[in-house]
């Protein structure tokens, strides 16, 4: 994965760009065989949206979107994908940017629908003037967002129930992963870096709202009490130590190879808690910055990771 500015990946999650255990992955190959799809109906509305038929040349300049419609069994009708939809293996990669979109570039792909996470350049109209269908899909703010885009994304492809059934899937994963979690009486803290830099997230985040839902406590928050920061400020090596976070999760390991020896290192951490306790982990970078199904497997890293504290 290209390593993006924590900036733009800030902007890629707020504005319009969030597992490893197998409870929610679901591809083209594991997905029910239920008969939504040759039950769907055309034409399909959603929003402003209307498809006179079944889209089959579809693509998808966002990576979350592009792991929704593999989920949800429209993987086949996908033609090509953006440079970072790197999940599943069998998504057709192309040199496609969802950060700079080029109308002539998408439109040489001949698609029947085009689904993207932002607006930048105002690709919308430009398509929209080429009579390329567009649906746009806004980062996340909350889960009830993922679950409303698995349900348009079914519509419009033609699996409704598949997407049902994906969602479905999805809440009951996560109410088995929370339901057991042990009474603290102090809530553990982390710390979840975005870049070493030091960006981070707070619990007005989608990755926030995912820690809240395993009781965590996130050392972020203070640092954008008001919002400014659309929750992605910047902490400083004094704050995040004088915190003494007991986790500190890494969502930089992929682009920044960060890991538990390289926290250790820098000046002053080998004191925290975290670090102290063996209890730095090292997150998927992709999973961690997506909103789609495998937002039930950063849930479950947490969970294992934070379980594993006596009570």
């Amino acid at each position: 994965m290209s390593r993006r500015t924590p900036r733009l990946f800030a902007a890629a999650l707020a504005v319009g760009a969030l597992l490893l255990g197998g409870c929610a992955e679901k591809t083209s190959n594991d997905t029910p065989a239920a008969g939504g799809s040759s039950a769907a109906a055309f034409p399909v509305t959603v929003g402003k949206l209307t498809l006179d038929k079944r889209p089959e040349k579809i693509v998808s300049l966002s990576p979350s979107a592009t792991e929704m419609l593999f989920a949800i069994g429209a993987g086949k009708q996908v033609t090509a994908v953006d440079d970072q939809s790197n999940y599943p293996a069998e998504a057709p990669k192309s040199d496609l940017s969802g950060f700079q979109p080029n109308a002539e570039a998408i439109a040489g792909k001949s698609p029947d629908l085009v689904v993207l996470s932002n607006d930048t350049n105002k690709i919308v109209d430009q398509l929209t003037t080429l009579k390329i269908p567009v649906l746009l899909t806004p980062a996340a703010t909350t889960l009830d967002d993922t679950y409303q885009q698995l349900t348009d994304l079914g519509k419009l492809t033609g699996h409704p129930a598949e997407a049902d059934a994906v969602t479905k899937k999805m809440k009951d994963d996560i109410a088995a992963l929370t339901k057991d979690l042990p009474q603290r009486a102090k809530k553990l803290t982390y710390y979840h870096e975005l870049g070493p830099e030091l960006y981070s997230a707070t619990s007005k985040t989608f990755i926030g709202s995912i820690y809240a839902l395993a009781g965590l406590e996130n050392i972020a928050d203070p640092a954008d009490a008001d919002g400014k920061n659309g929750g992605y400020p910047q902490l400083s090596q004094e704050v995040i130590v004088k915190a003494n976070p007991d986790f500190v999760f890494l969502a930089d390991t992929k682009c920044c190879k960060q890991n538990a020896d390289t926290v250790k290192a820098r000046s002053g951490w080998a004191g925290v808690t975290a670090v102290k306790n063996n209890q730095v982990v090292a997150l998927d970078d992709d999973i961690a910055s997506r909103w789609g199904p495998r937002v039930v497997d950063l849930l479950k890293a947490i969970v294992d990771a934070t379980a594993k504290v006596p009570a």
